[in-house]
């Protein structure tokens, strides 16, 4: 692969109007997700991303980019404006798989940039330069490339030795993972500041400022050596099998997790989103579980704020879908340390629709922002008094076909060099109590803290 192709993988490019986009699939043996992902780390290491679905049916890697949209002003319709632009020059074959657009949206663009997200604007996607797909247990691998010169030929040709380079790393090479590298230290982050928080909110939300609010806190591990991306992620996979799973590296930073709440999905023109919202924790025995999951079931406060989920992304389906339908009552969402209120609602999308347009309407939901929404976000920015970045935002994909799947990325941390980040919250009532929102936040923080190997509060 010569010089001049590999600069552009590694730094992507600015599409212009005269560029083409050209995508070429193959069907491979089944390959390792990961494997492939780490296959990509000495020529695309600061490029690349990881997504698996719930039931694990379809999981995309992406390593290098062939193009890289991000906008920070009205995010989502830029996005969809710049996306559907470079899908309407695309040059492919019937048997070529549709190209996958990945990536994510932070949380509120107008909280102020703390340090460790610097390298994630208010809106980021890609177009990997060499894409996996796994559906439905069958196995993709597909070069995309854009580009304005007339004769690209002999950069295609390159672009196919290196993807039958990565191939062959994937399947031959023996796949090493690193041990987790021992934790200097692990610190909470301005606890007395959330502490305080909460008790404001729940002033204000007793004064009927607002009915519900949700605050987060964060916590930072360092340790001795840079966490390898994939160990990161196979972790956090293994911990958390019934969940979606993410990991979005730009330079040198990672965003990844597992999150079990699914935004919204469309397939075949049908959206589907998830309300998730009201929780309680696991029990130490089968029975135990199942009385915490019937308290839970039962529980006042968790069923209204479960509603208010459930109320808001109903009337957003009501706008965009032409039909509808939603259970009448939760069902019980059991992940490995947490339980969650769980409806799922579905629609046909109207014609006229796409995912970022859903998105944009769904994203906060009450569950991850509060209610209503703007006041919500008002008393956030004054309390909270952190940049949530990627936490809590929608990531996801979405295809030249229109089809794809956002998951709200909360149990997430950021990677950045020898530290990690970590990220949880909860919502703020009028009856929460300051000691028992601080313990809910350390049941959160386990997905990710026992995939780093951190200490588990207890």
């Amino acid at each position: 692969m010569n010089r001049k192709l590999t600069d552009r993988a590694n730094l992507g490019q600015t599409v212009g109007t005269e560029a083409r986009f050209f995508t070429e699939t193959i069907e491979v043996e089944t390959l390792d997700p990961l494997a492939f992902f780490e296959a990509g780390r000495s020529h695309y290491g600061d490029h690349r991303f990881f997504w698996q679905n719930a039931d694990k049916t379809v999981k995309l890697v992406g390593v290098g980019q062939a193009a890289v949209l991000t906008a920070d002003t009205h995010r989502f319709q830029s996005i969809s404006r710049q996306w559907k632009a470079l899908y309407g020059r695309l040059i492919k074959e019937e048997k070529d798989m549709d190209p996958v657009l990945f990536g994510g949206f932070s949380f509120d663009p107008q909280t102020r940039q703390d340090d460790e997200w610097t390298a994630f604007p208010a809106a980021y996607f890609t177009v990997p330069l060499i894409q996996l797909k796994i559906d439905n247990g069958k196995t993709y691998v597909s070069i995309n490339y854009v580009t304005d010169e007339l004769e690209a030929a002999a950069q295609f040709e390159g672009l196919r030795q290196e993807r039958d380079r990565l191939i062959h790393i994937a399947q031959v090479d023996e796949f090493t993972l690193q041990g987790k590298p021992a934790i200097v230290s692990q610190t909470e982050l301005a606890t007395d500041r959330y502490m305080e928080a909460v008790e404001n909110v729940t002033s204000q939300i007793k004064a009927q400022v607002a009915e519900k609010v949700v605050i987060a806190r964060k916590i930072k591990l360092s340790f001795e050596e840079e966490f390898q991306k994939a160990t990161a992620l196979h972790a956090i996979t293994n911990e958390q099998q019934a969940s979606y799973h993410f990991g979005l590296q730009i330079g040198e930073e990672m965003f990844f997790g597992a999150t079990p709440e699914r935004l919204v999905e469309i397939s075949k023109g049908q959206a589907y989103s998830a309300c998730v919202a009201g929780s309680i924790h696991r029990g130490k025995t089968a029975l135990e579980d199942q009385q915490l999951g019937e308290q839970l079931l039962r529980d006042k406060k968790n069923r209204e704020e479960h509603q208010y989920v459930v109320d808001m992304i109903t009337e957003v389906f009501s706008e965009f879908c032409s039909s509808l339908h939603v259970n009448k009552t939760p069902k019980l969402l059991k992940v490995r340390d947490i339980q969650h209120l769980f409806t799922p609602v579905e629609g046909k999308l109207a014609e006229d629709q796409d995912i970022f347009r859903l998105v944009e309407a769904l994203h906060p939901t009450p569950a991850l922002g509060g209610v209503p929404r703007k006041k919500a976000l008002a008393i956030i920015r004054d309390e909270e008094q952190m940049d949530r970045g990627f936490y809590a935002g929608p990531i996801g994909w979405t295809d030249a076909a229109g089809n794809g799947e956002f998951a709200v990325a909360i149990r997430s941390g950021l990677l950045s060099g020898k530290d990690a980040y970590l990220y949880a919250g909860g919502g703020i009532v009028a009856d929460s109590m300051p000691t028992e929102e601080y313990k809910e936040t350390w049941v959160k923080f386990r997905p990710v803290l026992r995939a780093l190997g951190g200490s588990l509060h207890e």
